[in-house]
C-alpha cells in the first residue's frame, strides 16, 4: 500500500515541477501562445489534483499506527497545491496587465481615466483572489478535520468492536464455568446421597444382627 503512495508522490513531485517551470513562463509570452499557456497549466493542475485525491485515497487504507506520518506529508502536498494555483492566479493576473497594456498603448494617447479604471480592477482581481485563497484554506482545514474525526471514529469503531469480541469471550467462559458448576453440584448430590443410604444400610443391619443375636442367645439361656 505504501509503495503506491510512493509511486503517486514521485508522479506529483515531477508534475509540480513542470507547473512550476510553465507558470513562471506565463507573464513573458503573449497572445495565442500564452492562451495555449495557460491551457496546459490547467490541465496539469487538474492532473495534480487528481494525484492528490489519489494519494488520499492510499492513506485512508494504511493502518492507523502508521497513517500519522503520510498524513503530514499530505498536508505538506496540499499546501505545495495551494501555492502553486496562487501562483498561477497571480500569473493570469499578469496576462490581464498586457491585456491593459494594449489597450493603452505605446504612444501615450490613451487617458488616465482609463489607466486608473484598469488599476481598480487588478486590485479587485487581487482582492477576490486573495478571498479565493482564504475560503480555499478555511475549506482545506475543515476538509482535513472531517478526514481526522473519520479517522479516529474508524479507531473507536475497532477499538469497541475489540472489547465486544472480549466480553463475548468472557460470557461463554461464564457459561462454560456455570456448565461445569452444575455437574459437580448433580455429581456431588449424588455422592451424598449414596453415602446417606449406605450409612442407613450400615445402621439397619447393625440392627438386625443386634437382634439376632440377642434372640439367639435368648432361646440359649431359655433351652437351658
Amino acid at each position: 500500500m505504501s509503495s503506491d503512495f510512493e509511486s503517486y508522490e514521485q508522479d506529483f513531485a515531477v508534475l509540480t515541477a513542470e507547473i512550476t517551470g510553465r507558470i513562471g513562463k506565463v507573464p513573458k509570452l503573449v497572445g495565442d501562445e500564452k492562451k495555449q499557456m495557460v491551457v496546459n497549466v490547467e490541465k496539469q493542475l487538474e492532473e495534480a489534483r487528481e494525484l492528490l485525491e489519489q494519494m488520499e485515497l492510499e492513506v485512508r487504507e494504511i493502518p492507523p499506527q502508521s497513517r500519522g506520518m503520510y498524513s503530514s506529508r499530505m498536508r505538506s502536498y496540499k499546501q505545495e497545491m495551494g501555492k502553486l494555483e496562487a501562483d498561477f492566479k497571480r500569473s493570469r493576473i499578469a496576462y490581464s496587465d498586457e491585456v491593459r497594456n494594449e489597450l493603452l498603448g505605446d504612444d501615450g494617447n490613451s487617458s488616465e481615466n482609463q489607466l486608473i479604471k484598469l488599476r481598480e480592477e487588478r486590485a479587485h482581481l487581487l482582492d477576490n483572489t486573495e478571498r479565493l485563497e482564504r475560503s480555499s484554506r478555511r475549506l482545506e482545514a475543515g476538509y482535513q478535520i472531517a478526514v481526522e474525526t473519520e479517522q479516529i471514529g474508524q479507531e473507536m469503531l475497532e477499538n469497541l468492536s475489540h472489547d465486544r469480541e472480549k466480553i463475548q469471550r468472557a460470557r461463554e467462559r461464564l457459561r462454560e464455568t456455570d456448565a461445569n458448576l452444575g455437574k459437580s453440584s448433580r455429581i456431588l448430590t449424588g455422592m451424598l446421597r449414596r453415602i446417606i443410604q449406605n450409612r442407613i444400610l450400615i445402621v439397619v443391619l447393625a440392627i438386625v444382627i443386634i437382634f439376632t443375636t440377642m434372640m439367639a442367645i435368648f432361646f440359649s439361656v431359655k433351652g437351658r
